[in-house]
C-alpha cells in the first residue's frame, strides 16, 4: 500500500508507539496516509483503538516477520 509518510516505532514499547503516532498524525495533511512500523504486540490493540477514538481511518494492517504494519489516513477536514 502506498503511504505519504512512515513512522518507525520498531523496538519501542507501549506507550511510546502510540505517543509517537499521536504527534505524527498532527503533522499530516488531511487525506495523507501514514505507514506505522512497530514490533510491540500491544500496537495491534492500541493503534486500532487510537484511530477509532480520534477519528482516523485505519486503512489496512499486516503482520510481517514479527513486525506490525499499519496504514492510517488522516480524515479530510
Amino acid at each position: 500500500m502506498k503511504s505519504d509518510h512512515t513512522l518507525d516505532a520498531r523496538g519501542l514499547l507501549c506507550p511510546e508507539p502510540v505517543m509517537m503516532l499521536h504527534a505524527a498524525v498532527r503533522k499530516l495533511a488531511p487525506g495523507d496516509v501514514l505507514q506505522v512500523l512497530a514490533t510491540d504486540p500491544s500496537t495491534q490493540r492500541d493503534i486500532p483503538k487510537f484511530c477509532q477514538f480520534l477519528g482516523y481511518e485505519l486503512v489496512d494492517h499486516a503482520e510481517e516477520s514479527d513486525e506490525f504494519v499499519f496504514w492510517i489516513r488522516k480524515a479530510e477536514s
